[in-house]
């Protein structure tokens, strides 16, 4: 009888072995040996989820290119049969409106960047161990995983490795495997940085997954990247700067997660690194966002990326493989599942007092902001949205009150009125800390060498005048705003006027030159009656156009309100049959993308035709440049790069001709500092023009200054860094490219360039003076420097002109005020 019951034993343990098949046996080969293709991941999830009982599958939304997104939940047979039980239970810890003891959340992140492939290799270890080796672990935890946030981007990288490999992996490092074309496989299908994108939310994946996060606020999260080949592993606690708003228990949980990591480490003879490089400061990343949000939010690196593929020969003369990085990858999870686990009733208490002070006694300066629509309510509707799709609780006055404040645009602190239609949000809510990050003014940094952008206010993001409050005021609010009613003239439609303010106002431009109607604009404010239109104001005649009738549909769909008028005479500016009244030609569009190109530029732009504006953009390889249709294009774009063929002085002219012929040529950033290198008659600004300058003005040089320690050579380059600073841009607002805007822009300053002011056929439209700096890091040396120079303008050449952009107005698509200044460079200057 005992070897019938030994036999049902072994035949049970088969039987379960069989259902939750290995990744090996599911695969039909041992990880680390090739590259797992996404199809094959979600082919193995699924099956997975089919045949274990604990096992969650959930699709949560789909990549540009078509691909699922995916997340496995797993716990205990206990807690699954009660799983939406406890995250509504979770989500009432959030809200204040649950209290007790629940499973911790820990939410694992898997492959954010494509080419930092091997994890979602290592989140299918995870999962099967964790189903089959340690399910002790999951009778506290309620686990998430999702393997792999960025398919567009791995995918790319994946079929790029498996067709360059020969039959066996190559460790040289100049191999051809280990040099990936452009883009790489870093960024999604727009060439986004989507670890860069988690408060932003401007790329599909990313909006989909944060409402999933949303649903769930974690305790812990982890995400997990790679790093440089040669750099050893990286796991919490994190490197200054962390954010003040970062509580004394989630630094000390980070240190506590850490030292229970080394211990593994530790034991393999594993090397690694802590407190250092990867600061919890920027708010976006898959680490800040969730701390943020309350949770042990930690980033875990391995070394490798997309340079390592499936062995590669580190500097040290080793040999770095798919099988070692993996391992790594996954025991850092389940070691992080493990403390997780074993303190899970403090983490669930502290998670639960975080929220509790930000409801009640919410840290930092300000408790209340108060944003203005200024005439800008699509910006602000957009502004709003932004905020409610990180579940930040916000309001439209419905009423007028008095407030005092710090005004960001003046940096003073200031009498003003909340007037009814501003945003409010009170810091006395959920979110507090995240709306903290976001609205803060000045950022203070505890360390100036940064991973990232030191500064991104909203307020300054949007261009929007607002108000910080340091005490608690509760006007009346609604939900959304009213919609301003305007009476349409009497009598018969001689025309529509429309605003141009706004990237709603782009969009609305674009379909209509899609539909082939023909729209004008007047270069100078005008009015009719008592209303005083601006500089920029889109007219579209009843003369042109064979009706009307599209023209109403469009701007209904899109709630763009439109002026009815019954006439073309104005009452003071210029009637609508002057020159001064411009018609937009129907711009055909390319941009350049290739080698020398920054992917992440020019993806910004493709996004923005094709997704926010919704107008065609032909993209043109680098390579064949010099033998595009010329006599095709209007509008020409060079993304921040560099490129090959403005070095060669007969491909130059060739650009030149172009543009003397009418051609319109847009460059941004360091494309801006080629063309200043050529012939094209404007110039950067010379640095030894402001070391001359420092000179005349008194400044005694240190003849000691050059020795300097080499332990500080990290704080030594700061006095040249500029990771992201906000400074004050005076505008041209007559010039088309400043239509729409006041005086005034607020642009997200990374480099020290400048343009000198262009002194003859041309425009300096968007000017730093002395004392335009306003927040965010920038070294001493290079702050000298960021003064009276040109950094947007537009150099006319024949009968065409050039349009530079020296900052990058479209920075990450979250810039919103930069997206109406792109746009008047495309569709307005020239006309």
């Amino acid at each position: 009888m005992k070897y019938i019951f030994l036999a049902l034993a072994v035949f049970a343990a088969v039987t379960a072995s069989q259902a939750q098949p290995s990744p090996e046996t599911y695969l039909k080969y041992p990880l680390g040996t090739r590259f797992t293709p996404h199809f094959k991941v979600m082919e193995y999830f699924r099956e997975v989820a089919a045949t274990a009982k604990n096992v969650k599958l959930e699709t949560y939304g789909e990549t540009y290119e078509g691909r699922p997104l995916m997340m496995a939940i797993i716990s205990s047979p206990e807690n699954m049969a009660r799983l939406e039980e406890i995250r509504t239970h979770n989500m009432g810890l959030v809200s204040g409106n649950a209290q007790g003891a629940q499973p911790v959340i820990v939410w694992l992140s898997y492959n954010v960047h494509g080419n930092e492939a091997v994890s979602t290799e290592a989140a299918m270890k995870t999962l099967y161990t964790l189903l089959t080796g340690r399910q002790e672990l999951l009778k506290n935890t309620v686990i998430i995983i999702d393997p792999c946030l960025n398919p567009d981007g791995r995918e790319r990288y994946v079929n790029f490795y498996n067709a360059a490999r020969g039959k066996n992996a190559d460790a040289t490092p100049y191999a051809r495997e280990h040099n990936e074309p452009w883009p790489g496989g870093r960024s999604n299908h727009y060439y986004f940085d989507l670890n860069r994108d988690w408060a932003w939310q401007t790329q599909t994946e990313s909006r989909q997954r944060v409402l999933q996060y949303n649903r769930w606020m974690p305790q812990v999260h982890v995400d997990f990247h790679e790093q440089g080949v040669d750099a050893p592993y990286y796991f919490a606690p994190a490197a200054e700067p962390l954010h003040d708003a970062i509580t004394a228990w989630q630094r000390a949980f980070q240190v506590q997660i850490g030292k229970h990591n080394a211990t593994y480490f530790d034991a393999k003879g594993w090397l690694y690194f802590t407190r250092e490089q990867f600061d919890l400061f920027y708010p976006s990343y898959g680490d800040t966002y969730p701390t943020y949000n309350g949770s042990i939010g930690m980033t875990y690196e391995q070394g490798g990326g997309g340079r390592a593929g499936l062995a590669i020969t580190t500097r040290q003369g080793d040999t770095l493989t798919l099988k070692d990085r993996i391992e790594h990858h996954f025991t850092t999870g389940i070691a992080t599942v493990e403390v997780s686990s074993a303190h899970a009733d403090k983490l669930v208490q502290e998670f639960a007092q975080y929220f509790a002070d930000a409801r009640s006694k919410p840290s930092g300066d300000y408790k209340t902001y108060v944003v203005k629509g200024a005439g800008n309510t699509e910006k602000l509707q957009t502004l709003a949205e932004t905020l409610r799709r990180n579940d930040i609780v916000t309001g439209f006055a419905t009423g007028s009150s008095a407030g005092t404040g710090f005004n960001y645009f003046t940096g003073k602190t200031e009498k003003f009125n909340i007037e009814k239609g501003d945003l409010v949000i009170s810091a006395y809510q959920p979110r507090s800390n995240l709306v903290r990050v976001l609205f803060e003014p000045v950022a203070r940094l505890t360390d100036s060498v940064t991973y990232d952008i030191t500064a991104w206010a909203l307020p300054y993001a949007y261009g929007l005048p607002a108000y910080a409050v340091a005490g608690k005021i509760d006007p009346a609010v609604s939900a959304q705003p009213e919609k301003a009613a305007i009476a349409p003239a009497e009598g018969n439609t001689y025309a529509f006027l429309a605003p141009w303010n706004s990237t709603k106002d782009l969009k609305f431009l674009a379909a209509l030159l899609n539909r082939n109607i023909k729209v004008r604009y007047s270069e100078a404010p005008f009015t009719i009656g008592e209303k005083t239109y601006p500089e920029g104001t889109l007219i579209i005649t009843k003369a042109g156009n064979a009706s009307l009738d599209a023209v109403t549909a469009i701007a209904a769909k899109m709630e763009v309100t439109l002026v009815k008028v019954p006439t073309g005479f104005v009452d003071k500016g210029a009637d609508f049959g002057s020159d001064k009244i411009r018609y937009i030609r129907k711009p055909k569009v390319a941009v350049v993308a290739g080698d020398g190109v920054s992917s992440l530029g020019m993806g910004e732009i493709w996004h923005f035709f094709e997704q926010q504006i919704e107008y065609p953009l032909t993209v043109i390889p680098a390579s064949a440049l010099g033998n595009a249709g010329w006599r095709d294009l209007d509008v020409l774009i060079l993304p921040d790069g560099y490129y090959p063929a403005l070095a060669d002085k007969q491909a130059a002219e060739r650009l030149k001709d172009w543009v003397n012929a009418g051609g319109r040529l847009i460059a941004v950033e360091d494309a801006v500092a080629q063309l200043a290198q050529g012939e094209w008659g404007f110039k950067l600004k010379k640095e030894q023009e402001e070391e001359d300058k420092d000179k005349k003005e008194g400044e005694k040089k240190d003849p000691y200054l050059p020795l300097k320690p080499y332990a500080n050579r990290e704080r030594e380059s700061v006095s040249q860094f500029i990771p992201g600073a906000i400074y004050k841009v005076h505008m041209d607002r007559t010039h088309p490219l400043a239509f729409g805007y006041p005086d005034y822009y607020y642009t997200l300053k990374q480099s020290d360039k400048l343009v000198s002011y262009i002194e003859s056929d041309g425009w300096n439209v968007g000017v730093l003076k002395k004392n335009d700096y306003l927040t965010g890091f920038v070294g001493a040396q290079t702050k000298l420097r960021l003064n009276d120079g040109m950094l947007f303008g537009v150099k006319e050449i024949g009968q065409g002109e050039v349009v530079l952009l020296v900052d990058n107005p479209l920075f990450r698509s979250f810039w919103e005020n930069g997206k109406l200044l792109f746009g008047n460079a495309v569709f307005m200057v020239g006309q």
